[in-house]
């Protein structure tokens, strides 16, 4: 049973995160905290760090503690909250960092109906460069109206 509840809330952090994501990029990153997001629409730096960045250190953190805490006591259910943060976090990375911005040169010929969906929906939000204005969405439940065949 232990398992089963391992395996639940470990897929319901991952979608939460989801969520997060979203809240996060609409509420905290076109927020008060344009100040460290505004370097990821428009570059004004030559470094290939951004201070936008910080937003992956900060979840870091904290799947990191869950890991830790779930290690050390009897909050078992740490691991799945903590592991299911950086599962999102690596999809997150794959898909936003690797495949739409090309911070590393490969999935570049990714062409199916779901890959030109996320990188079009991610062009309508980058054509905003400013702090409002620009769409906000998750990163795998992308709107439909994106996706065309």
């Amino acid at each position: 049973m232990k398992i089963f509840l391992w395996i639940v809330i470990f897929l319901a952090t991952f979608c939460i995160m989801e969520f997060m994501a979203w809240f996060t990029h609409k509420y905290i990153m076109h927020g008060f905290l344009w100040s460290l997001h505004k370097d990821h629409h428009k570059k004004d730096h030559d470094s290939w760090f951004e201070r936008n960045d910080a937003f992956f250190l900060f979840y870091a953190v904290v799947s990191m503690s869950l890991i830790m805490i779930g290690n050390t006591t009897d909050f078992w259910y740490g691991w799945p909250l903590g592991f299911g943060i950086l599962a999102y976090g690596i999809a997150y990375f794959f898909v936003h960092d690797i495949f739409i911005h090309q911070r590393f040169k490969f999935l570049r010929n990714a062409n199916n109906w779901y890959a030109k969906g996320v990188r079009r929906a991610h062009k309508m939000h980058h054509k905003h460069l400013g702090k409002t204005d620009g769409e906000c969405f998750g990163m795998l439940f992308v709107p439909f109206k994106y996706f065309k065949k």
